[in-house]
């Protein structure tokens, strides 16, 4: 309903920005009428102008009642400026112009080939007769302008100062055209139609305005250049509502007790101490090296990639919880530099991976060492964090596994699924664009990891040929999931399902991409690798994890006392990001580094309510911990605990999720469709005490995103 309503209320803003520079045009040319034929004639044009400027007008009051239905003030409140402004665009057509128009008509309903007298005159130059109708263009221009600015939280300032400019628009209009009148009152002379000169005088006023604006718009862009070096650990602070003693169990059952606001401040640490362990024999070890690479995809085409150890995907690191990981990232040829990233997985925030924040990026030549103990069990991905947008769409991405500490079930048949649109060459699961074939015995347990790595693509699965499971979102186990088929899964942008079934007799497909059945791209599953692909009708019903398993018990909930609750909001207004005017999308009405830092110290519950008032959806990522959904658009979760680390926030959304403050660091919190974060979509959830020596910038190497 939401994304409906945007897409009226734009599509009858600009409607009525072009039919009333139209309407408005033929309404200032009436009084040239010669005769009283062509003013009755042209006068009952403007009363079916006036009828046509009502439509979408009407349309702008109803799309913005409909945001209001959601309930949350946030989604619509600036936007009944746009509402009055609509409603004084119909209250002016009706009230003013349109009771005159129709006394023209009845003065005129003779329709008399003579030259108009001074009376008739007089009324067809009347500025209540026409600046209704020029305000049927500068209203919704105004609202436009309103709606791609306004931000939040909102400023009456800047919602003032373009109705203020409105006004004088208006005043000079009406004042324009009362000269005109009281000319042709006193004179009684026929005014000179002279189109030309009009035109000449419309387009001087057009560069006068460009002229005025040019200022403002250079400095905007002046002021939105990034500077050569930024501290991550600098910024605007938001401590959030609320701060107490602190008492609580955290999930994996330990307690923290911990003075809040009013405690005494935790003496200052760097994000480079807060790592693994340094010491120590690891249990399990790899070296990645990356470097740039031609690979080939299964059906012949290329790909100039950039790749660790040669391959993209990257190999798959696999481990059993609660062993040390030790990973060394080697940089042979990768000129912007290279990091890792354990996306999903809440590593120490020194072993988190990002350029400027934890480490530098690891240049030509260079290596970095990356230790810690796999706490989590389930389905991960890494990827660089430097230049990310880039990094992660050339092909600078893998699969990791963690297994539970007693290994899978005996016989599993678990398979990573990571699926990627490769430039020129479209989509693949790995490097299979294709159909995969997959010899797997009936009788077999199955865990299939299904992990999108596209930017800004939800992508959809679909299994077909046998009854499955949801058994993890995001690398989290969920709690008796139940059975479904004919289920269509969509998946964020880095966002990751474990599906989980028994190997029927009968062949079984994994359907990827859009009209996922269509069979071109996917894996059929059979017991001797053939089969033919099943038929399916129709594109099944969506999954919703809100609702699907069962509760279990979970170390705070939705009615906890929390010690410190923010406020998202997601947006998208026009803008400038370094230099550079366009499409922006902000975070609590800002851009990085101008974006909030959340400020939280060790042990707190944290509440945060996320709201999307943008046009379109963003899988919000944050690094270091997995939060707790407690409801969607007021509907509360009662399902099997679900947590995220990657939450698909759809326009309209309001989510209220929650975690526990228990991994101190300076951790990235940003949209995962890379595109977003790359011009400014990105802010940080900063512990406390917690400082960084790294910095981002032009003078620097890092460029997380």
């Amino acid at each position: 309903m939401y994304t409906t309503a945007i897409s009226i209320l734009l599509a009858s803003l600009l409607v009525s920005i072009i039919l009333g520079w139209i309407a408005g045009n033929k309404a200032s040319a009436i009084v040239y009428s010669k005769t009283e034929e062509s003013l009755n004639r042209k006068a009952r044009q403007l009363l079916r102008w006036t009828v046509i400027l009502s439509v979408p007008a009407a349309a702008v009051i109803g799309s913005v009642l409909l945001l209001t239905a959601s309930g949350t003030a946030a989604l619509w409140a600036d936007r009944l400026t746009i509402l009055l402004i609509a409603a004084i665009q119909l209250l002016l057509l009706w009230m003013a112009a349109h009771p005159r128009l129709r006394r023209i008509r009845i003065a005129t309903n003779r329709k008399l080939q003579k030259p108009l007298d001074v009376r008739l005159r007089s009324r067809a130059a009347q500025p209540a007769l026409i600046v209704p109708f020029q305000f049927s263009a500068l209203g919704p221009l105004t609202g436009f302008y309103l709606f791609w600015t306004s931000r939040h939280p909102f400023s009456m300032l800047d919602t003032a100062i373009p109705l203020i400019v409105l006004a004088i628009a208006v005043l000079a209009l009406w004042t324009v055209h009362l000269n005109r009148s009281s000319r042709v009152s006193l004179t009684g002379e026929e005014l000179p139609n002279r189109p030309w000169r009009r035109l000449f005088n419309r387009l001087g006023i057009l560069v006068a305005a460009i002229a005025i604006a040019f200022l403002p718009f250079n400095m905007a862009m002046k002021n939105s250049l990034l500077a050569d070096k930024i501290s991550m650990a600098e910024g605007t602070m938001d401590y959030g509502k609320g701060s107490s003693m602190v008492s609580h169990s955290h999930p994996h059952g330990e307690t923290a007790v911990q003075t809040a606001s009013s405690g005494a401040a935790a003496a200052p640490v760097s994000v480079d101490q807060l790592s693994g362990p340094r010491e120590g024999k690891a249990d399990v070890t790899y070296t990645l090296t990356a470097e740039k690479k031609t690979i080939q995809l299964s059906s012949g085409k290329t790909v100039e990639a950039w790749t660790y150890n040669g391959q993209s995907p990257g190999p798959e690191l696999r481990m059993r919880q609660g062993q040390l990981v030790e990973v060394t990232l080697i940089n042979k040829n990768i000129d912007s530099g290279v990091t890792i990233h354990w996306h999903g997985l809440d590593v120490p925030n020194a072993e988190d991976g990002v350029a400027g924040a934890t480490q530098n990026a690891v240049m030509p030549g260079e290596s970095h060492t990356y230790r810690f103990i796999a706490e989590q069990t389930g389905s991960f991905w890494y990827h660089s964090h430097q230049e990310s947008k880039e990094a992660v769409q050339k092909g600078l991405f893998g699969p990791l596994v963690v297994e539970p500490a007693e290994g899978l079930p005996e016989g599993t048949k678990d398979v990573a699924v990571m699926t990627h649109i490769w430039d020129n060459a479209g989509m693949a699961i790995g490097r299979n664009d294709g159909i995969e074939r997959m010899t797997i015995a009936p009788g077999t347990p199955v865990r299939l990891r299904l992990i999108n790595t596209d930017d800004w693509v939800r992508q959809t699965y679909r299994l077909i040929g046998a009854d499955f499971q949801v058994s993890a979102i995001d690398g989290t186990a969920l709690n008796e999931p139940g059975d479904l088929r004919d289920v269509s899964l969509t998946i964020t942008t880095g966002g990751r399902f474990d599906v989980t079934f028994v190997m029927p007799e009968t062949p079984v497909y994994l359907a990827v991409g859009p009209g996922a059945a269509g069979g071109k791209l996917g894996i059929l599953m059979s017991s001797d690798g053939n089969g033919e692909l099943p038929i399916v009708k129709g594109e099944g019903a969506s999954f919703d994890p809100l609702h699907y398993g069962k509760p279990a018990e979970t170390a705070f909930n939705a009615n906890s006392a929390f010690d410190r609750e923010f406020k998202l909001i997601l947006d998208n207004s026009l803008g400038f990001y370094n230099g550079q005017f366009g499409l922006r999308y902000t975070l609590n009405g800002e851009l990085f580094p101008n974006t909030p830092m959340f400020m939280v110290r060790e042990g707190e519950l944290v509440k945060t309510t996320i709201i999307n008032r943008g046009m379109v959806e963003h899988p919000m990522h944050l690094h270091g911990h997995h939060a707790l959904v407690l409801s969607r658009n007021g509907e509360p979760s009662t399902g099997s605990p679900w947590w995220s680390d990657t939450l698909d926030v759809l326009p309209g959304d309001v989510y209220e999720i929650a975690f526990v403050a228990d991994n101190p660091g300076l951790w990235m919190d940003h949209c995962h469709n890379l595109t977003h974060a790359a011009t400014g979509m990105s802010m940080h959830l900063m512990y406390e005490g917690v400082t960084s020596p790294y910095e981002v910038g032009a003078d620097t190497v890092n460029h997380p995103e």
